[in-house]
């Protein structure tokens, strides 16, 4: 099991109402919880794009955060969680160019993913009539965006976008290209991910074991995989929260108090392709908070990763025996201080990743690797001594 975070970018009304600089200081604290997953040895720093979706999301450029952050970190990867490849949001060949180049100034530890909106307030702001336009555009796109990264003329006429013969630069850096994701939801997007060797970001709400017909689907596929990459990309990301604390009644209780159930309540309200339970009310209701007693009952069951080490261990444990390869924890989609969660990360990575992840290379890495080395190549990442002129 590999660990990453979300830099979310969850910016409250609330804080924005009381402090004229609470963005800018919600965007400045997601840098901070990149640095700090560098150094705690998480493994994957991942970015969404979103747009429109106020207090859910204020992250409309994964490459221009991914690229400072790269700046100031050293072994994590960075990743795009998503990149909208869907022509009318992002021009197919401007993307392939900023992921190679982002390939570059990363050393190779950029990671593509991509998806095609999240819901119809995003869809619709950018003219695509419908929100089922969407995944013929996606499918186009993610099989041509390969094509763009080899050194020869590419030129294109499909359904949503067309290139006249170009050379497009930069290659990737090296032999191959970054790891590729899409983000899914149902069974049928899970085999799809699987059929075209592509990582799969699972963003369903539930138990870890409410998820599993969705891994089987995955895993089933992604044995026979032909890839629309260089190579298959055999990975399958949950999110959920985590808080590790040493006193874990104090984890139970400060997490009953974070704002964990109103940042669900947006998501309910603005991601209208998740179906939202019958049971919880409409915004602008919010779904309640739990109380110390529920949180400690939804770590134990495996929804959430909170308390002592030995907490999280027994939850992330849930997750691994379902086949997951990599947990990612929301670490800022809450109202807790920064230096809390500094912490809560130090004791996470200390006490609990060492238990799970014994391999100091990144999967994506050695798969990558493997590829080039199947054809003769090689995958430089950082050059000592290179001179720049």
């Amino acid at each position: 099991m590999e660990f990453g975070v979300f830099a979310q970018l969850f910016v409250p009304r609330f804080e924005r109402d009381r402090d004229p600089l609470a963005e800018h200081r919600r965007i400045m604290r997601n840098v901070e919880i990149a640095k700090a997953a560098d150094a705690d040895g998480f493994k994957y720093v991942w970015c969404p794009q979103h747009h429109f979706l106020d207090e859910y999301s204020h992250m409309p450029g994964p490459e221009a955060f991914l690229a400072f952050c790269a700046a100031q970190t050293e072994r994590v990867h960075l990743g795009s969680a998503i990149f909208n490849i869907t022509p009318p949001v992002n021009t197919p060949v401007r993307v392939a160019e900023n992921v190679a180049l982002l390939d570059h100034l990363t050393d190779n530890r950029f990671e593509f993913g991509t998806g095609r909106g999240s819901s119809s307030t995003e869809v619709l702001g950018f003219g695509i009539p419908s929100v089922d336009d969407t995944k013929a555009m996606w499918r186009e796109t993610i099989r041509e965006i390969p094509r763009m990264w080899r050194d020869e003329p590419y030129s294109y006429e499909g359904a949503s976008f067309s290139v006249p013969e170009r050379k497009i630069f930069p290659c990737p850096h090296g032999t191959g290209h970054p790891a590729m994701w899409v983000a899914a939801g149902s069974p049928g997007t899970f085999t799809e991910a699987g059929e075209m060797g592509l990582g799969a970001f699972c963003f369903a709400l539930g138990k870890p074991s409410q998820m599993e017909p969705l891994l089987r689907s995955y895993k089933d596929a992604v044995g026979g995989a032909t890839p629309v990459g260089d190579y298959v990309n055999d990975n399958i990301m949950g999110v959920t929260n985590m808080l590790c604390m040493e006193d874990r009644a104090k984890a139970f209780e400060v997490a009953s108090d974070m704002g964990m159930n109103y940042y669900s309540t947006l998501a309910y309200h603005w991601l209208d392709n998740v179906p939202r339970p019958s049971h919880l009310p409409e915004w602008p209701a919010k779904i309640p908070e739990p109380t110390p007693e529920q949180v400690e009952q939804l770590s134990a069951e495996g929804y959430v990763a909170i308390g002592d080490p030995d907490d999280c261990a027994r939850s992330v444990q849930r997750w691994v025996d379902l086949g997951f390869d990599q947990l990612t924890f929301s670490p800022t989609t809450n109202t807790l201080p920064t230096d809390l969660v500094l912490g809560s990360m130090e004791l996470f990575g200390r006490e609990v990743i060492p238990r799970f992840d014994t391999d100091p290379v990144h999967s994506t890495t050695r798969y990558r690797e493997a590829y080039a080395a199947s054809v003769g190549g090689s995958v430089p990442g950082p050059v000592p001594g290179l001179d720049v002129e």
